[in-house]
This record gives structure tokens, C-alpha cells and sequence, in this order.
């Protein structure tokens, strides 16, 4: 079957080791699923991955993607959820947990076989593609807004970063739960898609702000940490998911943080059931994915290197 693969780890240059070709077909096992895949979308973690990070050299070739939608063996049409391992279904309790690409082969592809445990039922008023957005990024957002960021109602929450998917989902999913969203960004383009998308301000990277929020959702990590800390209120919550900027930032700022009382959360994607609750919501409330744009697989590589420019707003779809 065709794929979009990593075929070498180059921290350097991630592109190098992007391949596209033939691959086996999974082939069947017991508790598990094969899926037809019909949309894929990119997260950073698959740059990540053809960087090395969680990925060895020796998993190689190792098939990309985490995130997909399509219809498995059964004619039903279902959504991934791409961690395995964290329930024990399909694979048994001592299965350490991963995301797809780790361990097992990715959503890249014409086919993907993961636990059937692992599959939820598509909602019918959502499409293949918006679908495709949701179990990685938008499901990151989800869980860092109403599961770790302790906000309510009316509340003021910044997301740092305007433009990347879990910042783009944030912001839609924040203004859906009444929400006040500020954003930040250095580009003034995404600043104003992100005012046209419901953000109620945009601001310049490390601006000042009009006061101090409740939360922050931190993915860009060492290039907004200082300002994220110094934009909370006392007693605040800055939620963190990624640090695409790097993990070591120029200044911890634990004098701030210890005698403010501010609260710093780890939050990693989420459990099946928040995806579940995340599919509920799109479908019932209108709330849709933003996707940038949508690329047939056997162009993938130009589509990794939109998303290693940084240039987009939004999600990239691949279709096989």
C-alpha cells in the first residue's frame, strides 16, 4: 500500500528522512481493527518524529501520522483515538503507553490497524476531514481547557501561538464554552484570522496585556514561557502541551511563580472518553475544525513543509 514514511532520523533536517512508497499492509490480529483510511491530518509530532524525538532509528521505517478517520472492516464509518496503551485493550495491561508512530505504524497510508477498542463511531454531521482533525491536536485543547485549566464561564484564558492546530482549536473551543480568548502571535495575518475566528483580542508576541488572565495554554514553551507566568493572575493555571520553541527557557521565573501561587499543569492529548465528548460537542453545538488546506498523500512532502515553515492557520489534511 502507498505510505508516507520516515525512513531516517535526521535531527538537522527532518524532511531528508521523509519517504513515500510501498509499504506492507498491517496485517490482522487478534483485538484489532484494519481501517480504510479516508483523511489524515499532520500534527508536529511528525516532525518530531522524523527528528528522533520518540521515535529510534532502529523502529524504522516507521509509517507517519497519528490522526485519521475512514471506515473499518464492518462498513462503519470511525475516528482514531491514536494512544494505545493506556487501557490495555488489544494489547494487554503491562503495554507501556504511545502514540501512533512510536511503536505502531501511522494513519499515513491507505490503511491502519490499531486496537478496535480505539475506534469511535464518526459522527454523521461531521466530514471525513473535520473528523481527521480532532484525536491529536484539537483533543489536546480540549483536555487542556476543561479538564486542567480550572476555567469557567466568563473567564479569560491566552493562547499563546495563534496559527498552530492546538491554538487554533483552543480558541474555537474556548469561545464554544463562553470563554473570553486572547491570542498572541508575531504574525499580523494570524492575528486577524484569529480575531475572524471569535478571538476576543490579538496581541503582538510578549505584548502587555489589558490585565491578567486566568489561564494560559503554553505550547510554543521556551520563546512565550516568561511572558505566559508574568500575564496570570495570582493564583492562575498555565497549562502546557509542547514547547516548539524549545524546553529551556532563558528564565524559570519560580520567584513569580511560588509567590503568586500560580499552578503549572502538564497535559498530554487525552483519554478516549474526552474524544468521545469532543466528537459530541462538534456534532451537536457546530463547532468545526479550521483547516488550512488539504493535500493528496502522494504530496505529503509538501505538506510537512508548509507545517516546518509555520505557515499556516489550522489543520493539514492528507488523503490517500
Amino acid at each position: 500500500m502507498f505510505a508516507a514514511y520516515a525512513a531516517r532520523i535526521d535531527p538537522e533536517d527532518p524532511l531528508s528522512g521523509l519517504e513515500l512508497g510501498e509499504r506492507p499492509e498491517p496485517e490482522a490480529r487478534p483485538g484489532w481493527s484494519t481501517v480504510t483510511v479516508k483523511a489524515a491530518s499532520l500534527n508536529h509530532h511528525d516532525l518530531w518524529s522524523l527528528r528522533g524525538v520518540g521515535l529510534p532509528a532502529e523502529r524504522l521505517p516507521m509509517i507517519l501520522g497519528c490522526d485519521a478517520a475512514g471506515v473499518d472492516e464492518d462498513g462503519n464509518e470511525v475516528v482514531l483515538h491514536s494512544v494505545v496503551g493506556q487501557s490495555g485493550h488489544g494489547v494487554g495491561p503491562k503495554e507501556p503507553r504511545s502514540i501512533l508512530t512510536e511503536r505502531y505504524q501511522g494513519t499515513f497510508a491507505t490503511q491502519v490497524s490499531v486496537p478496535t477498542w480505539n475506534l469511535i463511531p464518526k459522527p454523521a454531521e461531521l466530514s471525513f476531514e473535520e473528523a481527521a482533525c480532532l484525536p491529536t491536536s484539537w483533543l489536546t485543547a480540549y483536555r487542556m481547557l476543561f479538564t486542567n485549566s480550572g476555567t469557567k464561564p466568563g473567564d479569560t484564558v491566552l493562547v499563546q501561538g495563534a496559527g498552530g492546530g492546538v491554538a487554533t482549536a483552543a480558541i474555537v473551543l474556548g469561545k464554544a464554552a463562553g470563554l473570553r480568548v486572547w491570542v498572541t502571535s508575531r504574525d499580523e495575518a494570524k492575528r486577524a484570522r484569529a480575531l475572524e475566528l471569535g478571538a476576543d483580542g490579538a496581541y503582538e508576541s510578549g505584548a502587555r496585556l489589558p490585565e491578567r488572565v486566568d489561564a494560559v495554554l503554553e505550547t510554543v514553551g521556551a520563546a512565550t514561557w516568561s511572558h505566559s507566568i508574568k500575564s496570570l493572575r495570582p493564583g492562575g493555571t498555565l497549562v502546557i502541551s509542547g514547547a516548539t520553541s524549545g524546553d529551556r527557557p532563558k528564565a524559570a521565573e519560580l520567584t513569580r511563580i511560588f509567590f503568586l501561587e500560580l499552578k503549572v499543569v502538564g497535559s498530554t492529548m487525552g483519554s478516549k472518553e474526552e474524544l468521545t465528548g469532543l466528537l459530541n460537542l462538534c456534532a451537536t453545538a457546530g463547532v468545526r475544525p479550521v483547516i488550512d488546506s488539504t493535500y493528496p498523500l502522494a504530496e505529503a512532502k509538501d505538506a510537512f513543509a508548509k507545517m516546518s515553515k509555520g505557515d499556516l492557520f489550522g489543520k493539514l489534511i492528507l488523503k490517500p
